[in-house]
């Protein structure tokens, strides 16, 4: 059957993405995570994205994503994924038997992981910013953040500090995953924001003292927990 015009085309714009170098969904991927956070999504075009990724073409977005809107959803699950995905091992190297777990072990490399992307000032202030646009501009589906990050990783804790505290209350053991991730989120928060200003000690916060004390501070309230004070 002889294609038609549009067929054709179509198939030349895949023939063409697919001579991208074989990095492209990757620049793709850093092109859309600086410029959605910079400019936002409604504020950003498909030309946008390929200019600053350095595409020959303006069908790459589609060769690989599909449409503006998946190559934004797919920015998220990628991140999302990779630090799932990281702190799942971190919780399971913690409890691994031969190394005797503790509280402070657990709670311990948990927030080495949390906070690990956040020693690079650069890029956790423009994931802290798109974090923030899609917090206000809400296009992403309602349960990914959950669905790929918050559920996988809580239940893991849960089931981590139940092993080593198996008399703490369910409803305890969920609030203390909170409590330890909350700080861990407002100590990155303070990084970002401060990093730089001078004049006042919050500026000079230090991330391993700040871990050393969130640990110190949660063991000591999850094990009181623990035995019913």
């Amino acid at each position: 059957m002889k294609k038609t015009d549009a067929e054709g085309a179509s198939q030349l714009s895949k023939t063409q993405a697919a001579e991208e170098l074989p990095e492209t969904r990757e620049r793709l991927l850093e092109a859309a995570e600086e410029l959605f956070a910079a400019q936002g999504f409604d504020g950003t075009t498909i030309r946008d994205l390929v200019t600053r990724a350095g595409c020959k073409n303006i069908s790459a977005v589609h060769y690989y994503f599909g449409d503006k809107k998946e190559l934004y959803e797919e920015l998220f699950r990628d991140r999302l994924r990779e630090m799932r995905e990281s702190r799942l091992k971190a919780i399971e190297a913690a409890m691994d038997k031969r190394n005797k777990p503790t509280l402070e072990k657990l709670l311990g490399a948990y927030a080495v992981d949390f906070l690990k992307p956040f020693k690079d000032l650069k890029r956790s202030q423009r994931f802290m910013q798109l974090f923030f646009r899609e917090l206000a501009e809400q296009c992403l589906p309602e349960d990914m953040f959950l669905n790929e990050l918050a559920g996988p990783t809580i239940e893991a804790m849960e089931e981590a500090i139940s092993a080593i505290c198996p008399k703490i209350g369910k409803q305890d053991l969920l609030m203390s995953v909170f409590s330890v991730t909350g700080q861990l989120v407002h100590i990155m928060q303070v990084k970002v924001l401060f990093e730089g200003a001078k004049g006042h000690s919050i500026a000079s916060i230090d991330i391993d003292e700040a871990i050393e004390h969130i640990v110190k501070f949660s063991a000591a309230g999850i094990r009181a927990l623990g035995k019913g004070s």
